[in-house]
């Protein structure tokens, strides 16, 4: 599986912006899909994650409120909504396919990792 992130850009504090994950040559609609963000000196965490049939989805306690995971099994494309963006929220996002139907937190249970979009909050 090889999985393609896009859709980041600048935004101003209190925006919004949607990110796709996108699978180039395999489906990943049996794969809970998560979503990492690495800001620059920080290491890469956690901040949502679907599964695969999204019935179930979890995230950070940073993002909790203010982002949706969301996919879309017949277009083999997931999406992260992030709604009231914050200066904090400014980081490198990630899309990773987990081993499994269901996922957690950790980055060891994702196996296949996309590029990352940048997202810049600005105020």
């Amino acid at each position: 599986v090889q999985l393609q992130a896009s859709g980041g850009g600048l935004v101003q504090a209190g925006g919004s912006l949607r990110l796709s994950c996108v699978s180039a040559r395999r489906t990943f609609s049996n794969n809970a899909v998560g979503w990492f963000r690495q800001a620059p000196g920080k290491e890469r965490e956690f901040v949502g994650a679907i599964s695969w049939n999204g019935g179930s989805t979890h995230y950070s306690e940073s993002v909790k409120g203010r982002f949706t995971v969301s996919r879309d099994r017949s277009a083999n494309i997931v999406y992260l909504q992030m709604d009231n963006l914050a200066l904090e929220d400014t980081a490198l996002y990630y899309c990773a396919a987990a081993r499994s139907s269901y996922s957690d937190s950790s980055r060891s249970s994702y196996a296949y990792w996309g590029q990352g979009t940048l997202v810049t909050v600005s105020s």
